[in-house]
């Protein structure tokens, strides 16, 4: 840890016995083996640092979930900056490992906590008792709680001869906020709707065709593109229009106006395996929206790695009903979602934004096995969701 970084450490009133780095962050041992700490680079703004701290401390509460709070800083701070600019984040941390994809029993616990996340992740406005401890963590000494301190007179203090009995009353400090109480609220932000992301993602892939189609030489990563294209492109405007005459867009309206959230990047890379018991950690992408969106990406991403293996797929959808029952509705949403050619298009939409001198044969082989990969998607699809394609 270097010199900067250890400054930012010891802003915290934590007592660390040893540190280890780890991607983009310090991992962090207290005195107690169990006190575990995670000290993160983090783009977060101070507004989103609090409304993880609010959500995150509600989560621990409940007493069914693990999750990354964030720690405030002897300052009160959520978010510190070292000398060279960068900013952290003090997490509460855990012991233990990231889920393993190789393991399916893995993959069902992490399927059934993520029922239980979503059981409980709800947004609600800060209670009195919640807002009153972000402001203090917050808040600085005015002027006018220096004075009081000093021993000026209170103004509501008793004096001689107004009839109120004479007794030595300690004024409270004046509470001043770093940023103004406007600026202060917090709420979550609401995703797109299904319909406009797709329809995004849809004209990402046309874009994709037309600069291919204007460069003279054409790689392999772009003579397989142009190949597969329009079967995939007239796949993804078919699942579009389904989207469109479906009840998904009442499953997105009726979610925002619960305040229903997701994680927004439920994946292994963010599941701790524990002794006993599984963390849940990361939730900076967390956002109002269609909740089962989580339970989609986490199946798409087990589904590709294990061939889209039916058995295992009706296992993981299971271990998730065994916490929270999926409504009709977020059942066709799932598999629409499923159906749509995700992998297609993000691996082209990464291809287009990386360095086109040097062809990452990564990007290639992901974009053969959105290919290759599209019949047993199919036959999935049919059976599981009764999706014909």
């Amino acid at each position: 840890m270097r010199e900067y970084e250890q400054e930012v450490r010891e802003q915290y009133e934590i007592e660390i016995k040893s540190t280890r780095r780890t991607r983009g962050a310090f991992f962090c041992v207290g005195n107690a083996d169990t006190e575990v700490f995670l000290m993160k680079e983090t783009l977060a703004s101070e507004k989103r640092a609090a409304l993880l701290y609010l959500t995150l401390n509600r989560l621990e509460k409940t007493g069914k979930l693990k999750v990354d709070a964030p720690v405030f800083s002897r300052d009160g701070k959520l978010i510190v900056a070292a000398r060279d600019g960068t900013r952290y984040m003090m997490k509460k941390w855990y012991s233990g490992r990231e889920c393993d994809m190789k393991k399916e029993q893995e993959l069902l616990l992490a399927a059934e906590k993520l029922g239980i996340l979503h059981t409980h992740l709800k947004w609600q406005e800060p209670t009195a008792g919640e807002l009153e401890t972000l402001l203090c963590k917050y808040a600085v000494r005015s002027e006018d709680a220096a004075v009081s301190e000093s021993g000026a007179v209170s103004e509501n203090a008793a004096t001689p001869g107004n009839g109120a009995v004479s007794e030595k009353k300690e004024k409270e400090p004046v509470l001043q906020q770093q940023f103004p109480e406007e600026e202060f609220q917090v709420r979550p932000p609401a995703a797109r709707s299904p319909l406009d992301e797709m329809l995004r993602h849809n004209r990402e892939m046309k874009k994709v065709r037309s600069f291919i189609r204007k460069r003279v030489v054409k790689n392999e990563f772009e003579a397989l593109y142009l190949k597969h294209f329009e079967a995939m492109y007239e796949k993804a405007c078919a699942i579009t229009a389904a989207m469109e005459q479906s009840g998904c867009m009442q499953i997105y309206e009726k979610n925002v106006a619960e305040n229903r959230m997701m994680h927004g990047d439920y994946n292994y890379h963010n599941i701790l395996i524990l002794p006993g018991d599984t963390a849940i950690t990361n939730f900076e992408h967390m956002r109002i929206g269609i909740q089962v969106q989580d339970l989609y990406y986490f199946l798409r991403k087990a589904m590709e790695k294990y061939r889209w293996k039916q058995k295992l797929g009706v296992g993981i959808i299971r271990a998730y009903e065994r916490q929270r029952r999926l409504e009709p509705g977020e059942w066709e949403y799932l598999g629409l979602q499923l159906a749509y050619p995700e992998k297609f298009w993000k691996t082209a939409g990464s291809y287009c934004r990386s360095n086109k001198a040097w062809l990452p044969e990564k990007s290639v082989e992901k974009l053969e096995l959105a290919v290759n990969q599209e019949e047993e998607k199919t036959n999935f699809l049919k059976t599981i969701f009764g999706i014909h394609l």
